[in-house]
Parts: structure tokens; C-alpha cells; sequence
């Protein structure tokens, strides 16, 4: 589903010898259907890493191959038309405050090209999957935290996608909100069999949700733990974590 070939991502920095290394030559095969997590510390590398995945960041060298397409090979105009299978969650929500829910909402189908009937009918499904039907016509000043998360959940869901890629989804939220938005991403996986990346820094998140979990530091997974009922398997770096509260 997605494969990452050592891809790699620097920046020019005038105090580490002209680069800094975000992302060190990494690979990484993540399956269908699965949850995936990557954690740790700021500047651990773990954003960038899931940026490189639809190319928002693009690699400096690598291949990144989603549903058996290597979107490092594409055309602009066919890199857009890829991304239409992968969705983006937010840490910051990035709705558009003059645009009523069911706009921003239908915002990607209007850009890929819908009809109206198509995209009103998707618009209200989406909401009725994180349970927002009653907020269609609201902007987003007039809602919760986690009202505005399960917006942009609706709204990456929209097309459809085989892939979504959430970026501290739950940071901003508190506990009891962040339970209702992993248990909506939860339903979303079991429901659709959409692939999730989620990048977090809360353990408790990696517990909640996900099959499998990367630990980054420096730019580097250092290692990939399994998850199963809740529980880190094996004696593990990330399981010692667990242990600390990361």
C-alpha cells in the first residue's frame, strides 16, 4: 500500500556544516488497511516524514510509491490527481473560517471536479459518519475543538481515499475529546479499510489506535513496534517509553 525507498529529506542550515538531515535515508512498507503510527519527540523528524508521503514535502532522493504508483515519478498534474486517494488531517483543524461545515467539507470534491448532486450527497454522508448532520449549515467559530477535528476528518474522507494521514490530530484536544476522535478514525478504518499514518507524541494514542508503531529520533526510525489489544509487544524501546509516559 505505501513504500518508502530510502527516501530522505534535508534542508540548508548555516550552523550544521550547510544541511540539517529532517528525514536520514529511511524505508518503511506500510499495508493495507493498517494503522500506523509514528512518534516521538519534536523534531524527531516524524511531520516531515509523513509529509514526504503525499509530497508535500518532496524527497530529496527515494521513491515513495502509494497503491503501486510512485508519486516521485508524476507530472504536477498527475501528482494532484494522485492525492485525490490520500486524505490530510490537521493538528490546527486548517478549515476555512468563511465556509459553513458542509463547504469546507465539500471543498476537495469542488476542486476534483464533482458534480453538485454528487457532492452534496457526499457532503451530508461524511457528516453522518462522524455524527455532525446537525452542524451542516455552522462555520467553524460556532463549534467545539473536536467538532472542528471530526470537520476535517469528514472532509479528508470525502473522495474516498485509500489513504489518510492525520498530523497530531489530538494534540489541541482534550481526553475525553481526543477518545470520541480516535474512536470516529477507529470506525473509519473498520468501516472502510482505509489505511491510516498518524503522527503523535502522546503514547496513549499509539496504545488506543494503532497495529504498529515507528519511535523517530534525529531524523531516523530507530525502531517498529506491534501493537495488539492496546499493548506494545515484545521488550521493546517503545514499550520502556510506555513505561516512562514518554
Amino acid at each position: 500500500m505505501i513504500v518508502l525507498d530510502q527516501v530522505y529529506k534535508r534542508y540548508s542550515h548555516p550552523d550544521q556544516n550547510g544541511w540539517f538531515d529532517a528525514v536520514h535515508p529511511t524505508s518503511l512498507t506500510i499495508d493495507q488497511g493498517e494503522v500506523f503510527g509514528l512518534i516521538g519527540f519534536s523534531g524527531a523528524g516524524k511531520s516531515t516524514l509523513l509529509r514526504l508521503i503525499n509530497l508535500l514535502e518532496r524527497p530529496d532522493g527515494g521513491k515513495v510509491i502509494v497503491d503501486g504508483q510512485n508519486l516521485t515519478s508524476l507530472s504536477t498534474a498527475q501528482l494532484r490527481k494522485a492525492r485525490q486517494n490520500i486524505g490530510m488531517i490537521f493538528q490546527q483543524f486548517n478549515l476555512l473560517s468563511n465556509l459553513t461545515v458542509a463547504d469546507n467539507v465539500a471543498f476537495p470534491l469542488k476542486i476534483a471536479g464533482w458534480s453538485t448532486a454528487d457532492i452534496n450527497k457526499r457532503v451530508k454522508e461524511c457528516l453522518a459518519i462522524v455524527d455532525l448532520e446537525d452542524r451542516i449549515n455552522h462555520y467553524p467559530a460556532q463549534l467545539s475543538g473536536g467538532q472542528k477535528q471530526r470537520v476535517g476528518i469528514a472532509r479528508a474522507l470525502a473522495p474516498s481515499p485509500h489513504v489518510i494521514l492525520a498530523d497530531e490530530p489530538t494534540s489541541a484536544l482534550d481526553p475525553f475529546t481526543t477518545r470520541s476522535v480516535l474512536d470516529c478514525l477507529k470506525e473509519i478504518n473498520k468501516q472502510f479499510g482505509v489505511t491510516i499514518v498518524m503522527v503523535t507524541h502522546e503514547m496513549q494514542v499509539i496504545r488506543n489506535i494503532c497495529n504498529r508503531a515507528a519511535l523517530m529520533e534525529q531524523g531516523k526510525i530507530v525502531e517498529i513496534a506491534e501493537i495488539k489489544d492496546h499493548q506494545i509487544l515484545a521488550n521493546s524501546t517503545l514499550a520502556s517509553k510506555l513505561i516512562e509516559g514518554f
